[in-house]
Order: C-alpha cells, then sequence, then structure tokens
C-alpha cells in the first residue's frame, strides 16, 4: 500500500490491553497521528480504563465489536501479553482482523501475540531480545534486527524500536519523505548516553544482571507458551 491513489482514509488499529508497555504504543501512535488521511482506533474488548505495566492509564475508543476492518493492525508488547496469549477472544480478534488487513505490525513481545494467533506462520520477525528465543518457541523465523520488514509483516524489537518503526511505516504507506518530515519534526536524532542499549554492547556484568532480574518472568512465559503450543497440537 502507498499513499497514491488511496482517497478513502487508512484505518489503523492498536490493541491495547492491561500490563502494556506505554512506549511500545505511545512510540508509533505519536508517529502515526501525523500521518495523511487516517483513522486511528484505539481497540480493546470494552472501554474501560486500561492501566499500562508502569501506572499509565489510558482509554480505548473502540471495542473489538465495533472495529471496522483494519488496514493496519499493531500490537504492541508489554508484561501484559502473558494473560493475552491464552486469551481466546482476544486472539481471535487478531486473527480475524490481521488475515484481512494490508499489514499485520507489532513492536516488542507483540509478535508472540500475533504469532500465537497464526499471522506469523512462514513469515520473519522480530521481538525484545529477551523474548527471540520465544519467538522461535512459536515457530516463527526470529531474527535480532531492530526492524523486520516481510512482506506486509512490520514487527520491531523491543520498547524504544516503537519510534523507527513507526518511522518504516511511515514511509511504508506514504514514503520516504513524509517519513523524513515526521522524523525531524518530533526531533528523532537518537545520542544515547551509554553504549548499553543491546545485548551485544552492554557491558558483561549489566547484560547478566538484566538476564538474572528477568529469568523467573521469562521463565514464566515460556510455561505459557509451552501451553499454547501443546493446545494447538
Amino acid at each position: 500500500m502507498s499513499s497514491t491513489g488511496i482517497n478513502n482514509p487508512i484505518s489503523i488499529g492498536i490493541m491495547l490491553f492491561p500490563g502494556v508497555t506505554q512506549l511500545d504504543f505511545t512510540g508509533p501512535y505519536e508517529v502515526f497521528t501525523r500521518f495523511p488521511n487516517i483513522n486511528l482506533y484505539l481497540l480493546s474488548d470494552s472501554l474501560e480504563s486500561i492501566r499500562s505495566d508502569r501506572g499509565l492509564t489510558f482509554f480505548p475508543d473502540t471495542t473489538f465489536a465495533e472495529a471496522p476492518n483494519l488496514d493496519l493492525l499493531f500490537v504492541p508488547g508489554g508484561p501484559g501479553i502473558n494473560a493475552k496469549l491464552e486469551d481466546k477472544n482476544f486472539l481471535e480478534f487478531l486473527k480475524t482482523q490481521g488475515e484481512q488487513a494490508s499489514y499485520v505490525t507489532s513492536v516488542c513481545t507483540g509478535s508472540l501475540l500475533l504469532a500465537a494467533a497464526g499471522l506469523l506462520k512462514g513469515y520473519r520477525a522480530t521481538t525484545h531480545w529477551l523474548s527471540l528465543n520465544l519467538l522461535e518457541m512459536l515457530g516463527v523465523e526470529a531474527v535480532k534486527q531492530r526492524i523486520v520488514i516481510d512482506r506486509n509483516r512490520i514487527t520491531g524489537g523491543g520498547v524504544t524500536a516503537g519510534i523507527d518503526f513507526g518511522l518504516a511505516i511511515a514511509a511504508e504507506l506514504f514514503g520516504e519523505t513524509l517519513a523524513q518530515e515526521i522524523q525531524l519534526q518530533i526531533e528523532y536524532d537518537p545520542q544515547p548516553p551509554f553504549n548499553s542499549g543491546s545485548p551485544d554492547t552492554a557491558p558483561a556484568d549489566v547484560l547478566e544482571r538484566v538476564q538474572a532480574a528477568s529469568h523467573n518472568f521469562q521463565e514464566s512465559r515460556r510455561q505459557i507458551i509451552q501451553r499454547v503450543i501443546s493446545g494447538k497440537s
């Protein structure tokens, strides 16, 4: 899809759920809202407020039952995906929308939900570095990259990759010039104070502490995914 020849607004749906990581959602949202001629939907099973994993509260504006057919389906990640990996209604909504959408996309561990819904079978995709092995468990060719584009599947890495992801979507839909304009508007010119934003560059002791701190949570998620896999066999 490109902006050329499109007269109707592009419908973009962002999945929200309790325990979502807010920057997974708000980074791409900041970019999406600068697109021309779009309808943007914040989707959940109800219009009740949703609390992020770090305590911010958001309000969906469209229920699953009211959602139109989407041109672009976007799933952020966060600790809250654990519950959604076994939420049949949530996964069925993803599957139904994803099978007809022009683009199926995610940031961070949102790709695990896409995979659980069967939407990444036969595709290359990425996720947060701590969960790449879990993505592989779900039968996906996991790639350790910031952004992975495989046909109409576009996935971003962990948390801060959401801005890069949003700009990649802008280029895909409307061309690189608009994407560059948006990047300049939001002054996205990253200059991180430390070279520790990747397991490949972080000091060994920092990497070990982060892995140790996340071990129990990751093991719980692995067990959930094992149940998901067993349920499909």
